[in-house]
């Protein structure tokens, strides 16, 4: 650009200044030069406007004159020119103000003291010597691209927005992932720690926790079992057919709200009223049930409040009172009513076999051919669990159901105790809180201190006292004479006699009697146990007893039991 302008007519004498380009906010910008030329034309865009430029936007210079707009000379111009010459005249005919200033065309003068407030400030630019003269500089060309701030699309733009989309996006999905991992460890720590609970919990329940005693109690604090509050009664089922018994101890523990049965095999030993040695089978049979308590009490160191005898018709009406049971039966149960043989079993062995009274007295009952007694005794622990969870938790209900039984209790225990007390394990069998153990004896009926103390403290709480072995000598009886009644009558004689019956079951027959003992110190004993039962002395011999037993007995055809 080589535009100037002269502001000799300003009064700045013949100093010159070139157009070097526009500002920030579109003003023209300006440098001194040194004039070469008187100016043929000049030109004031921003020379002040005339009294009409006020009155509009709409105002055009040439309207008033009648005139065509001249041509304009972009060489050089003076936009701070009043239309004058360098020499102070005016160039008629050739100056055009587009912002209404008067040229010698017009026949306007200008205002000097507006034009002079202009031109004594150029923006961003230092004002004008005017007592120097500035030296000569080379002419520089300026392009209109030089200041022009063009924004070019970039082919690449697209690119770049997908590339930080794709990057947002997977940042997204980093993050994601982080929240749901630390979600799933979160989970997976709660998991753990109450599975961890959990099997603390029953490992001290089942007594397995380290640093506990045998019997599962921590030490230092077997008190603490002791003194937990239970609720305990005796329960006597009596097969008026089969002319057996079989007993069990509820239990319900109100501290631990926890329900049990414990089963307690006939061959258990239990201390008579008169002192002697007897076992549960007997003692109920012949002490009934005040004697029986009591000595289960002795024995086990229990607190038992009443008794409940449960013959077997009442059983039988309870199951259907209640809607039939459902039991995991472990053997088929022939149907005892049967006349044919091949006749098809009144119970089947399965898992959910729904029972109904007669099939749930068969299978309580039920002893196989050489069976042992605890194997019957399990299956009426699984019958009174099934009726307990068939029966209702509401201690009306279940009181109503016992008097519809019309049974005849122990002055002990009364209806509305017995309702009460079923009611409350009826809730725990049906919420999981129960279960059913049996009560381990060694061959002798005695309790062992591992195992029957360890069930007899936690679960009864209390302290196992097994009839004193040094009391009475021990004896064990088969009977082989080939008469099922002389076992019962040898029992008898030996306990008169001051020992200890306990059963050997039934041998072959054979025609001689042995008494057979281990210990030197027992052939006393032995000689003392062929004398009582009217045995030879011959028949006393030393050998192996069977089982704890400080004397084994086989009775041979050569017994003959006393008249008394």
């Amino acid at each position: 650009m080589n535009d100037r302008y002269d502001a000799g007519a300003a009064g700045h004498g013949a100093e010159q200044y070139e157009l070097v380009g526009y500002d920030e906010y579109g003003q023209p910008v300006y440098r001194q030069v040194r004039p070469q030329q008187p100016q043929q034309q000049t030109y004031d865009p921003y020379a002040q406007q005339t009294q009409q430029y006020g009155q509009g936007y709409g105002y055009d210079p040439y309207a008033q004159q009648g005139t065509q707009p001249p041509a304009y000379d972009y060489g050089a111009y003076d936009p701070y020119a009043t239309g004058s010459h360098q020499g102070g005249g005016p160039v008629p005919g050739t100056a055009h103000d587009p912002y209404g200033q008067a040229t010698a065309a017009t026949g306007r003068q200008p205002r000097a003291e507006q034009t002079a407030q202009q031109t004594a400030h150029i923006p961003q630019q230092a004002g004008p010597a005017h007592d120097q003269e500035a030296p000569a500089e080379p002419q520089r060309e300026y392009h209109t691209e030089q200041f022009a701030f063009v924004e070019e699309p970039d082919a690449n733009s697209e690119d770049v927005i997908d590339w930080l989309k794709f990057t947002e996006n997977r940042t997204e999905r980093r993050e994601e992932a982080r929240r749901r991992s630390r979600s799933r460890i979160v989970a997976l720590a709660v998991v753990l720690a109450l599975v961890a609970a959990g099997g603390v919990g029953y490992l001290w329940y089942a007594g397995k926790l380290p640093g506990l005693s045998s019997d599962g109690s921590a030490t230092g604090t077997a008190t603490s079992a002791g003194a937990q509050k239970r609720d305990v009664i005796v329960v006597h089922l009596h097969d008026i057919k089969g002319d057996g018994t079989a007993t069990a101890l509820l239990v319900d523990n109100t501290t631990t709200q926890r329900g049990t049965t414990v089963l307690l095999p006939n061959s258990l030993a239990l201390t008579s009223d008169d002192g002697t040695t007897t076992t549960l089978a007997k003692s109920v049979e012949d002490d009934g049930s005040d004697g029986t308590r009591d000595a289960l009490d002795t024995v086990l160191g229990t607190d038992i409040e009443g008794t409940w005898r449960l013959d077997t018709p009442y059983l039988q009406n309870l199951v259907d009172l209640v809607g039939n049971i459902d039991v995991d039966t472990d053997t088929d149960v022939p149907d005892p009513t049967a006349k044919k043989k091949g006749t098809a079993p009144l119970v089947n062995k399965g898992r959910d076999q729904t029972l109904s009274g007669k099939m749930a007295v068969a299978y309580a009952t039920y002893r196989a051919p050489g069976e042992a007694q605890d194997a019957q005794l399990k299956r009426f622990g699984q019958v009174l669990q099934s009726v307990l969870r068939k029966l209702s938790s509401d201690p009306q209900a279940a009181t109503t159901t016992i008097q519809t039984l019309q049974q005849i209790l122990d002055p002990s225990l009364t209806d509305k105790d017995l309702g009460t007390f079923l009611a409350g394990l009826s809730d725990l069998a049906k919420g999981g809180d129960y279960k059913t153990d049996l009560l381990p004896v060694r061959s002798d009926g005695t309790l062992s201190a591992r195992t029957g103390a360890g069930i007899v403290r936690n679960v009864l709480g209390g302290t196992a006292k097994s009839p004193d072995k040094d009391a009475a000598v021990s004896v064990s009886v088969q009977n082989a004479t080939g008469v099922k009644d002389n076992t019962e009558k040898a029992r008898v004689v030996l306990l008169n006699g001051g020992f200890t019956f306990l059963e050997g079951g039934t041998g072959t027959a054979r025609a001689t009697s042995e008494v057979v003992y281990t210990d030197a110190a027992d052939k006393a004993n032995a000689t003392e146990v062929a004398k009582t039962l009217g045995l030879p002395a011959g028949s006393v011999t030393k050998g192996k007893t069977s089982g704890s037993a400080d004397v084994s007995v086989v009775l041979g055809q050569d017994y003959k039991p006393s008249s008394d």
